[in-house]
């Protein structure tokens, strides 16, 4: 059921505080959330992650702008990613796979680690105030940027087998933590241990866009119960998903998806990854000074 703070006749009186109203601010709205979704879709295809990194900072700018109160922005920000990383993540997935890039088994054996602790870290975003879980945001983004920047020396290496046993489930657990804390689908670490094991970049690309839908769907789970119940969310939430934003932004994300799958799949993505990089710095930055 969702929750609304106001009557649906209120809500078309308060133009820029609410999703609904205004015309010429609902269509800003409408703009706004299907460029995060282009965006989203685009990084989520060529870069094997869920859209996260593109989501959660265009909403956390965006929500203030719809009368979101502050202290509820980061948290409805995150659950709304992970919404939306869901399909994301799906549609990317069925086009590497169709390249037969996705290892299966990897995405198997690393499920049960991750949802473990993907529920932890859902715990632990029910614990910390809004600028805690932004500042967490910006400085965990800041570390991603350092994988994104730091230079490839473009050798090939040898396969060693995957971590397994308890390195794997550390690995595996921590990822879900992070990714349930930012709000991303934690392709990023996926993918850096899979080319270190000495496995192509595009097939641990692929893999890696699968673990956005296991990690995804838990924690959205998560965080639609423990906002179940808070005072003063936007209009249209169930608990910290807004479900508004995650319909418009999953609905460009699903259609540019393969669009990055094709361009992952056609290009090296060495310049791709600085200018990402940069992107990342940019927005760890800002995201820290902002709280």
């Amino acid at each position: 059921m969702l929750r609304c703070n106001k009557s649906l006749g209120e809500l078309a009186l308060l133009g820029n505080d609410a999703l609904v109203g205004d015309p010429g601010s609902l269509a800003f709205t409408v703009i706004a959330l299907l460029l995060a979704g282009a965006g989203a879709g685009f990084a989520g295809g060529l870069f094997g992650i869920g859209g996260g990194f593109v989501v959660v900072p265009a909403l956390v700018l965006l929500f203030p702008m719809l009368g979101v109160e502050q202290s509820q922005v980061a948290h409805v920000a995150v659950g709304t990613s992970l919404a939306t990383i869901i399909f994301t993540s799906i549609r990317s997935t069925m086009s590497h796979a169709a390249r037969n890039a996705v290892d299966f088994s990897v995405l198997k054996s690393w499920a049960p680690f991750v949802v473990l602790g993907t529920v932890f870290g859902t715990l632990i975003a029910d614990r910390v105030t809004g600028a805690e879980l932004a500042m967490i945001f910006g400085v965990g983004v800041l570390g991603f940027a350092v994988y994104f920047l730091w230079p490839s020396r473009g050798e090939e290496k040898q396969l060693v087998p995957m971590p397994a046993g308890l390195p794997r489930a550390g690995i595996a657990g921590g990822l879900g933590v992070i990714s349930a804390l930012l709000g991303i689908g934690g392709g990023t670490l996926t993918t850096l241990v899979m080319t270190t094991c000495g496995n192509p970049i595009h097939r641990s690309i692929g893999t890696a866009a699968g673990m956005g839908a296991i990690i995804a769907i838990p924690a959205t789970i998560g965080f639609l119960l423990i906002g179940f119940g808070e005072p003063n969310l936007p209009w249209g939430s169930v608990g910290y998903v807004n479900l508004p934003a995650a319909l418009v932004i999953t609905l460009m994300s699903v259609l540019i998806a393969p669009l990055g799958v094709a361009t992952a799949h056609l290009l090296r993505p060495e310049i791709l990854r600085r200018v990402f990089g940069i992107y990342l710095v940019v927005v760890g930055v800002t995201m820290i000074a902002k709280y």
